[in-house]
């Protein structure tokens, strides 16, 4: 264990075993339904967040608890299998399962100071250490046992506890502030977004008429859902080119199987680059045999690729240096018109909250959310001039910009909280925080 010389004399160094008793959880028989029931909350790796446990979604039976094994009160619980090293420490008796082991503290033990010393970075340094070297995750209850950790007497367990639940109370009220504000910054992008493509963002008519700022319209006085005077609402085929494969869904999958890819020649545009929204990363490409068979699939700069599987609804304005190249069956291409239509205000539009919601239910997969072309010639698109439209563009990257500045400030200050927190924990078991 680290740290074991920064230790004041009279502090000792034990393993879990020699500190309580260790204990893994279990699941009862799900075809009893006996087991299951409203008296002892079952605990399930989703619900260790690092904070006391007074409940659980899940409750067992007392025939199901016994199954499983009751926990009682100021325990600590650790998750052992998969995402290692989530806390919890239990205000009331309850059961838990078995990706979950438990530390049972002796009299001797403060469990809160046990609690705080399972979320130090030594701690989940040394859970890292015992795992198994398999594609998830798990340290066993042997292994568990052997973990290393500091103990003072208990009075000063107690006095290290109340400090740090001091420290902590603050740097959590500033971080649910920083979290608070993040979500309202995800709302007022929303709003941004709603205003611009119902007319009330900006005063386009500025735009379409030429007159004087005092005489336009107030945008105040504007009802929800009314657009402005001059907009139309039109569907996806009214803005697309005209041609053949102007809107155009990848190919079948059998016809573009990785055993057709080559090392170079065309670029094959999937899901990577569209949710990234970066054209140039990947490296998969198809001969000139393949793109002829293909070329209905085709891409050309300026063409609107949107994700269709899994993460719908993300789009690609392809750059007028991209490679030639193709879709893949996880994509659609769209050419707009660009006369009448802009990329950028297609983006906007298309990922706003409001079209989530139009083909959101229509999107419903069995096992992941599916969009197709069928969905998308349903939805409703704004239709202001060319000059509205940039005008509109303009004003979003404008304040948007403003906005990721400042969700990046908001992430770095949250990134900043948890090290405040770790170096909390780090003094406060090498002895130096009170």
């Amino acid at each position: 264990m680290s740290g074991e010389n920064n230790i004041p004399k009279h502090w000792q160094v034990k393993t879990l075993s020699e500190i309580g008793k260790c204990v893994t959880g279990t699941t009862p028989p799900k075809n009893d339904s006996n087991n299951y029931g409203n008296d002892i909350p079952f605990v399930k790796p989703p619900q260790l967040f690092d904070k006391q446990i007074s409940d659980a979604p899940e409750k067992l039976s007392k025939k199901g608890a016994d199954l499983a094994r009751i926990l009682p009160a100021n325990s600590v619980l650790v998750t052992c299998i998969g995402n290692l090293g989530r806390t919890a420490i239990n205000k009331i008796p309850v059961a838990f399962n078995q990706q979950i082991n438990a530390i049972i503290p002796s009299k001797e033990i403060e469990g809160r100071y046990l609690f705080y010393q399972a979320q130090s970075h030594n701690f989940r340094k040394q859970l890292d250490e015992l795992s198994s070297a398999t594609t998830v995750a798990i340290v066993n209850k042997g292994k568990f046992e052997t973990i290393k950790i500091v103990i003072p007497p208990l009075p000063e367990q107690q006095a290290i506890v109340s400090k740090i639940e001091e420290l902590l109370s603050d740097l959590e009220n500033g971080k649910q502030q920083l979290l608070t504000a993040q979500q309202q910054l995800k709302i007022y992008r929303q709003s941004l977004l709603k205003f611009a493509f119902d007319g009330r963002l900006v005063r386009t008519d500025a735009v379409r008429t030429g007159r004087d700022l005092s005489q336009h319209r107030d945008l105040s006085q504007q009802k929800d859902g009314e657009l402005p005077k001059g907009w139309r609402i039109v569907t996806i085929i009214d803005l697309a080119e005209k041609g053949k494969h102007s809107l155009k869904a990848g190919p079948f999958g059998s016809s573009l199987k990785k055993e057709f890819y080559t090392t170079d020649g065309y670029k094959i545009y999937g899901q990577e680059q569209v949710i990234s929204d970066n054209a140039f990363i990947g490296d998969y490409y198809v001969n000139e045999e393949k793109y002829q068979e293909l070329r209905s699939c085709k891409i050309k700069p300026l063409d609107v690729l949107i994700s269709l599987v899994g993460t719908v609804g993300k789009v690609l304005i392809l750059p007028q240096n991209c490679k030639p190249g193709i879709i893949n069956p996880r994509l659609i291409k769209i050419s707009l018109n660009t006369e009448i239509y802009l990329p950028k205000f297609f983006k906007y539009y298309f990922e706003s909250s409001y079209v989530k919601s139009l083909y959101g239910s229509k999107a419903q997969g069995t096992t992941m959310d599916v969009l197709n072309l069928g969905i998308i010639k349903t939805i409703p698109f704004p239709f202001p001039t060319l000059g509205e439209q940039q005008l509109i563009v303009d004003e979003l990257e404008s304040k948007l910009t403003v906005c990721d500045k400042l969700e990046e400030i908001i992430s770095q200050s949250l990134l900043q909280a948890e090290s405040l927190r770790q170096s909390i924990l780090k003094k406060a078991f090498e002895g130096k925080l009170v």
